[in-house]
């Protein structure tokens, strides 16, 4: 989260690698994969221009673009394989964009705008398995998954708000539509859920084909996937210590092992064997990679957020994890959902909450708020409102909870919880408070260090430096793609995570 949002955007029409819905059948085998898929021969000017006007607010949802020396590398990359789906002018038509976020996750958006995250390409360990994943989100644009899922959206235009109590709300149903699509962040994040099964089928296979195609090993994308699945597991483990969200792509797809092996089996059904790794011009370019969050946007320390900048810290009841994003941090549980984010504060609280029930019911709305209230948290003034909200599902409370930090910045939590249950966040709403100097200057961001092995080393010595406090070697072994029982020799490259 940086220091100032005003208004949450969502960017329709993305498509993910990693955030997909687990439902629908089986795709083909690979070499019938094109004409399943109906690939497209060209990217129309109607695309090019929705891909354009959602490229901006993507990059404010998912931390904006890196700006590390990987870029060029990455982009580079991603053109070569774009040009493997015959796309018509394919190198110059496709946008290829490393983000700077701390989750795993590609996508791609409609206009031949495709995505990468540093955290996801920091798990990677070759140029081969960049190529996969960035052929996989080409294959979706070749696919054309946009437009049959922006169809089938028409069809169903439903969103899930309060995910695991199972009451959704229908997109511009009043006021509630509103504080979907423009408070909890219905972008590319919770899109990209609405994608079959089938379609992530068909655009691994069609990524496959791209990588034999390009002369890299067609074996890639599932060992990809396979660090990808193993890396989910270590979130799952360690979600009792770490209130980040795991990677929709663990928890969207029940049978991970299922997709990997059947990658390597369609792989396999290539006349081409072996094929390009790049392993040692990829470990060169990804060294110094920012991993994990970026302190200049907070970082999520267990259950609590803390923004060294902003000087602020806040921790989430059990049950709930966080996503940090550039204007917000989104909580989502069971019981509810919220997220924390800021607005323009002219030092009038009264003004500061209705600006957010206004924003949270959309342009030519209102929710009718309750009475606000006046206390003191941590020292800091607080003022919060609750507005009961009739939705197509039944009645929620939506809740605007705001500190003054100084006479001109104020932050506020908007919640929504089912009608009666709105105390779930009481929790939350006391642990704000101002972040010490000392703990401010003590937060650091963590990077990728590519080291040579040296003669004596062991994995549970290169594991101990790993800049973690938990499941040291079951980072590493995973970051490298590696078993406890694997042998390392003097010489060979490996990745730790260092501050």
């Amino acid at each position: 989260m940086r220091q100032f949002s005003t208004k949450l955007m969502s960017a329709a029409g993305a498509i993910s690698l990693v955030a997909c819905t687990g439902s629908g059948a089986d795709a083909g085998a690979i070499e019938s994969a094109g004409s399943q898929s109906s690939e497209a021969r060209s990217i129309s000017a109607a695309d090019k221009q929705k891909g354009a006007k959602a490229h901006p607010q993507l990059l404010e949802e998912f931390g904006g673009a890196y700006t590390g020396p990987q870029v060029a590398y990455v982009v580079g990359v991603g053109q070569n394989i774009a040009v493997q789906s015959g796309l018509g002018n394919a190198r110059s038509d496709f946008t290829v964009t490393l983000l700077n976020s701390p989750v795993n996750n590609a996508f791609a958006i409609p206009g031949g705008y495709v995505y990468l995250t540093r955290q996801l390409m920091a798990l990677m360990n070759d140029e081969a398995e960049m190529a996969g994943v960035l052929g996989h989100e080409v294959g979706h644009v070749a696919a054309r998954h946009s437009e049959k899922r922006q169809k089938a959206a028409k069809r169903n235009s439903i969103l899930g708000i309060l995910g695991q109590i199972g009451s959704q709300v229908l997109l511009g149903d009043s006021a509630i539509g509103r504080i979907g699509q423009e408070v909890f962040g219905t972008g590319s994040q919770l899109l990209t859920l609405k994608y079959s099964r089938k379609q992530e089928y068909e655009a691994d296979d069609l990524g496959i084909r791209y990588l034999a195609s390009a002369g890299y090993d067609p074996q890639a994308l599932s060992s990809m996937l396979y660090s990808l699945a193993a890396q989910s597991a270590i979130d799952v483990r360690a979600a009792g210590r770490d209130a980040r969200t795991a990677p929709e792509w663990a928890s969207t797809h029940p049978d991970p092992a299922r997709r990997v092996s059947r990658a390597a089996t369609n792989a396999g059904k290539l006349t081409q064997s072996g094929g390009l790794r790049n392993r040692d011009k990829f470990l060169r370019n990804l060294d110094g990679i920012m991993y994990g969050d970026d302190p200049k946007q907070g970082v999520i320390e267990g259950n609590s957020f803390l923004h060294p900048d902003l000087k602020l810290k806040f921790s989430v009841p059990n049950g709930f994890s966080m996503q940090n994003g550039a204007r917000a941090v989104s909580i989502v549980g069971s019981g509810g959902q919220g997220q924390f984010t800021t607005a323009a504060y002219s030092g009038n609280m009264t003004t500061y909450i209705d600006a957010a029930f206004k924003g949270l019911a959309g342009e030519g709305k209102t929710i009718s708020r309750g009475a606000i209230e006046r206390t003191t948290v941590n020292g800091l003034p607080a003022s919060y409102a609750m507005a009961r909200v009739d939705s197509k599902n039944g009645q929620v409370d939506v809740t605007v909870f705001a500190y003054e930090f100084s006479k001109s910045s104020a932050f506020h939590f908007a919640t929504i919880a089912p009608a009666g249950s709105a105390s779930v966040f009481s929790p939350m709403y006391r642990s704000i408070a101002r972040l010490s100097a000392a703990k401010a200057a003590s937060i650091k961001p963590r990077r990728v260090d590519v080291v040579t092995v040296k003669s004596g080393d062991t994995i549970s010595s290169l594991s101990a430096r790993m800049a973690y406090t938990t499941l040291k070697q079951d980072r590493f072994l995973v970051l490298n793609r590696m078993r406890a029982t694997d042998g390392l020799r003097a010489g060979q490259k490996v990745k730790i995570i260092t501050y």
